[in-house]
């Protein structure tokens, strides 16, 4: 297939439905979750759920990268933006995501300087054009985006440009698929895995899930069809007994991934330990700016004090980043908790489950 009307295809679409039914009728309960937060927001958009029998459930896990960001990273960005001397630069779905006490939406409409960038190298123009300025880059994301933060460091030292930083919050995905995998609190039967991540690191980056783990992985696009034959491929796996790592993606996705992107993420940056919002630490779920690169971590290069964490009572975001709870087990859900008014930032992203759950359910 090679048009998008082909993969929104009803008749495809049910079609696979039938299939699923039909195999997962001898297979008991069966809880599958789809990691990236996109792929939450088109099966709500799509109504995918309700295509499936009722003992398959899809449940939402900690492949949003807003959501996963930990408080503390929030209320560090926020300690940046009352520097008076300082240029915070965001992608706009940080802008919203409460801290303990404040947002960067709020900090910019008291005075603070918070500009919102579509790309890294866009933040890295704002340094040039004020140098009188401190310039920090809020980096957040995984695979996906850090090689982008990566190449803005390093046309940053190409170019002598010394009044540009980067608060790293960048993420590793396979690491807390892992951790998930063997919490004994976590059940999941099988992962849909993140395609767009998929496309950096390669399909075999999960080859271990499936060895180690017994977890067998199928790696979808976004569109319906593709998230249908994903679903029926990791049934099919659960059926015979026989976890694998498959690629229904391959229009993107190859096994080893993209070498230059990966070339530029291991100059630039190192494995760390990490807290996922949450989940907690992972180890070497995280990347921090290796030293050579020093003078651009801005926690190396302006060090400040965050305020003391404050968790709002009643929000269980972190429960559903790890698929122990869905939106409506929340009891803020809808009431005191909506997109204009959020209490977690499972309700801030565009790629979060309770903003999926809210705008589609």
């Amino acid at each position: 297939m090679k048009y998008i009307d082909e993969f929104r295809d009803s008749g495809v679409v049910r079609a696979l439905a039938r299939r699923i039914g039909t195999l997962a009728g001898d297979l008991g309960t069966i809880k599958l979750m789809e990691v990236c937060g996109t792929h939450t927001m088109s099966i709500a958009r799509f109504g995918l759920r309700s295509l499936f029998p009722e003992n398959i459930e899809l449940t939402s896990g900690p492949g949003c990268p807003v959501c996963v960001s930990p408080q503390s990273f929030v209320d560090k960005a926020i300690a940046y933006c009352r520097r008076p001397e300082t240029i915070v630069t965001t992608f706009g779905d940080m802008i919203r995501v409460p801290g303990s006490s404040s947002s960067l939406e709020k900090e910019r409409s008291g005075g603070a300087d918070v500009r919102i960038v579509l790309s890294t190298m866009d933040a890295l123009q704002i340094a040039v054009s004020n140098p009188e300025k401190d310039v920090v880059f809020l980096g957040i994301g995984f695979e996906t985006t850090a090689p982008t933060i990566a190449a803005s460091i390093l046309a940053a030292r190409g170019k002598s440009i010394g009044n540009f930083a980067v608060l790293s919050g960048h993420k590793t995905m396979p690491n807390a698929m892992a951790a998930l995998a063997s919490d004994p609190e976590v059940r999941i039967d099988g992962y849909i895995c993140p395609p767009h991540v998929s496309a950096i690191i390669g399909s075999d980056a999960y080859l271990f899930l499936a060895e180690r783990y017994n977890k067998p992985c199928a790696i979808a696009g976004f569109e319906p069809v593709d998230i249908m034959q994903g679903v029926l491929w990791l049934l099919e796996m659960i059926a015979t007994g026989s976890p694998d790592v498959r690629n229904q993606y391959s229009r993107v996705v190859t096994k080893t991934g993209n070498p230059e992107a990966l070339r530029i993420l291991r100059e630039v940056f190192t494995p760390k330990d990490d807290e996922w919002r949450g989940i907690g630490a992972i180890p070497l779920s995280g990347l921090a700016i290796a030293d050579a690169f020093s003078k651009y971590d801005a926690e190396i290069r302006w060090p400040v004090e965050a305020e003391p964490q404050f968790i709002p009572p009643g929000c269980i975001c972190g429960r559903i980043l790890k698929g122990t709870a869905g939106p409506r087990d929340c009891g803020l859900f809808g009431k005191a908790c909506t997109p204009d008014e959020p209490v977690g930032a499972c309700m801030v992203s565009s790629e979060g489950a309770c903003a999926a759950a809210f705008k589609y359910g």
